[in-house]
């Protein structure tokens, strides 16, 4: 038997932070030796980062990522590591793995699929490697080979599959296994989306039996650049069978998943499959031959392991939690603001940015420990005096703002939600200022404003007040606002302009109305595994969604403004994910809504597809939402529309002769 033991890094990076990515990067690899470790995989552009955007067009891009790479080699002294790094040649950047054997450089493998899809611009920035093609590229003067290579070290096997590469129909492990390779490493940089862990798991348990191979998967960790959230997940398979799983959306710089592979086992597995058959007369170009002595290993069993809550029938809830949390601290403490201000109104939105800002400091104490929470947020020394209790307070300030339609319950919910939470709470009465801006316009129109004739203007006008306070807020303190829009009220523009829109990021943003109702009423009454629930928000749950911003006798609510949620959503999914005409999206409505009729669903529809296309200007003028599922409507990370459009005019016509 041939035991080596490998490992899969996660690390939370962030573009163009060359000395924060070394240092990282450093301490990753320092662990992993003391952990025996022979073959450590780093993630997809770890030294660079991966959202480094447009700056990849730069040659200084590549050009500090090799001067990184470079500065890290003494530290793979008796081991195999790679390196996920952009690289120029002949005028192009490709997307590669370096790969380091006992301190030298000894070539790189270039990406041969890019993803250009969804949130991915790939394309934009790197060049395809085609297959089977083989170069070299020469760097401080030294030539190191690139391209489609194998590596075999000290008579072991090595192959890339680099992120997208594995997502593909062609996928280059099947290549892999004709030459013999007997470990496929797969550095990746794969975002965070509901239920794309079990696809991830699927992909890599199914390629080591289909291939006949280990499989090392290694992933990016946190928001590294603003919007994309990576989730980490380290995978490590053999021969159909998982040996490790680390964990997801965690807090920590970075993480180890290790096992231990029998190389022999994997091969002799490979001879006893009739179907397969080896590649004979490989070009000897393909090889990159380098002498290595592998360690013994013991032989240890399968160290698997999945949190309670991944298996859970809440795992959606769960990872809403843990994705949006790590993101707010990720945001936080990279951007070096000293907390977050929100604009409290008593509803289920802020409530639930609230609730969000809350557990992130309760996630980050629990998991780094106080002084390890302390110690990330160290540019904050008011943390010093603060205990776990008064954490929230310090880094969270609420905001209630009262116009003469706001009502005593909402007043009092955001009171009890603060309350329970911990924050800074302010109670503010906009009235004189929304009665000053109603004065001064009816003084220069010469008219008076009623809710007959200017119903729009004057809901507007309450929610634009609120901004300059919470902002001013905001800037006193240092702190980043954070909006509230939900994206069902982002589908059709059901939010104010520099009003509710307010703040430099946008938390739920990314994420449909119905499931947050539905997300609040989990956390009022189970909550996240190890935190558990939070009572107080049966103030907001028992609410129905309204703005406030039309006198209380109006009775005004969101879903009657606009339609109900459930509602909502299904078109939203019809029209902007599956690309459905109205005419197919009414088919569809009646079937599952039985209970409305037709005649009402067509209103409905048409409404969405009137206010969505007319709203597109809302859309991109939107604070930064964190992408959370393949679903979103944030132009600069998934549905890119006209801001100027015929409206869908003939199409809803259609519906109206059906």
């Amino acid at each position: 038997m041939k035991q080596i033991a490998v490992a899969a890094a996660v690390v939370n990076q962030t573009p163009l932070d060359w000395d924060g990515n070394q240092a990282r990067l450093d301490a990753t690899i320092r662990a992993a030796r003391a952990a025996g470790v022979s073959v450590l995989c780093l993630p997809e552009m770890c030294i660079s980062g991966y959202g480094c955007e447009d700056a990849f067009m730069g040659a200084g891009v590549p050009a500090g990522a090799q001067r990184v790479l470079f500065d890290l080699l003494p530290e793979t002294a008796d081991m195999v590591v790679t390196f996920g790094v952009p690289l120029l040649y002949h005028n192009a950047l490709f997307n590669t793995a370096a790969v380091a054997v006992d301190g030298q450089l000894v070539g790189f493998v270039a990406k041969r699929f890019l993803a250009g899809d969804g949130i991915h611009y790939e394309p934009r920035w790197f060049k395809p490697w085609k297959e089977g093609q083989r170069s070299s590229v020469r760097l401080n003067g030294v030539e190191y080979p690139l391209g489609d290579l194998v590596f075999d070290l000290g008579g072991v096997k090595l192959g890339f599959e680099i992120c997208e590469d594995a997502w593909v129909a062609a996928r280059p492990g099947a290549a892999l296994a004709k030459a013999g390779v007997d470990i496929i490493l797969n550095p990746s940089a794969s975002h965070f989306a509901f239920g794309k862990f079990e696809t991830r798991k699927r992909f890599v348990i199914e390629g080591s039996r289909a291939f006949g191979v280990s499989y090392v998967y290694a992933n990016l960790l946190g928001n590294e650049s603003g919007r994309v959230v990576f989730d980490g997940g380290a995978l490590i398979a053999s021969s159909g069978r998982l040996l490790a799983a680390g964990p997801r959306l965690g807090f920590d710089d970075w993480h180890l998943t290790k096992a231990v592979v029998d190389v022999e086992a994997t091969r002799m597995a490979q001879a006893r499959t009739a179907s397969f058959y080896p590649e004979i007369g490989e070009p000897q170009d393909a090889y990159v031959r380098v002498p290595f002595a592998w360690p013994a290993q013991p032989v240890t069993p399968p160290s698997e392991s999945v949190p309670a809550w991944e298996g859970s029938s809440t795992v959606k809830e769960e990872e809403f939690t843990r994705a949006v949390t790590l993101a707010l601290f990720d945001y936080l403490r990279k951007s070096r603001s000293s907390g977050f201000v929100v604009s409290l109104s008593g509803g289920a939105d802020s409530a639930a940015v609230s609730c969000l800002v809350a557990l992130m400091v309760r996630r980050g104490i629990m998991e780094l420990g106080l002084e390890g929470f302390r110690d990330k947020l160290d540019y904050l020394r008011a943390l010093n005096e603060k205990d776990g209790t008064s954490m929230v307070g310090e880094l969270l300030t609420t905001v209630y703002q009262a116009s003469a339609n706001s009502s005593t319950e909402t007043q009092a919910a955001a009171a009890r939600v603060a309350s329970a939470l911990g924050s800074r709470h302010l109670e503010l009465d906009i009235e004189p200022l929304v009665a000053s801006y109603v004065a001064m316009i009816e003084k220069a129109t010469a008219r008076t404003l009623s809710w007959e004739q200017d119903d729009l203007a004057l809901q507007n006008i309450q929610a634009r007040v609120r901004a300059p306070g919470v902002w001013m807020l905001a800037n006193l303190r240092g702190a980043l606002l954070l909006a509230t829009s939900n994206r069902s009220e982002a589908a059709l523009g059901y939010a104010t302009m520099d009003g509710d829109t307010c703040g430099g990021i946008s938390p739920i943003g990314g994420i449909d109305k119905a499931f947050l109702r539905h997300w609040l009423e989990w956390l009022e009454t189970a909550g996240p595994e190890e935190l558990g629930p939070m009572p107080a928000l049966a103030v907001v749950t028992k609410q129905h969604s309204t703005p406030e911003l039309r006198p209380q006798d109006s009775n005004q609510s969101s879903e009657g403004d606009l339609m109900p949620f459930p509602v909502l959503d299904v078109i939203e999914r019809l029209a902007i994910r599956d690309k459905l005409v109205p005419r197919d999206v009414l088919s569809d409505l009646a079937r599952r809504f039985p209970q409305h009729s037709t005649v009402l669903l067509g209103q409905w529809v048409e409404r969405f597809f009137v206010l969505f296309s007319r709203n597109q200007w809302k859309r991109e003028r939107y604070a930064p939402s964190f992408h959370l599922d393949d679903e979103n409507l944030d132009p600069k990370t998934w549905c890119r529309f006209p801001i100027l459009s015929g409206g869908f005019r003939r199409e809803l016509a259609e519906i109206h002769h059906t």
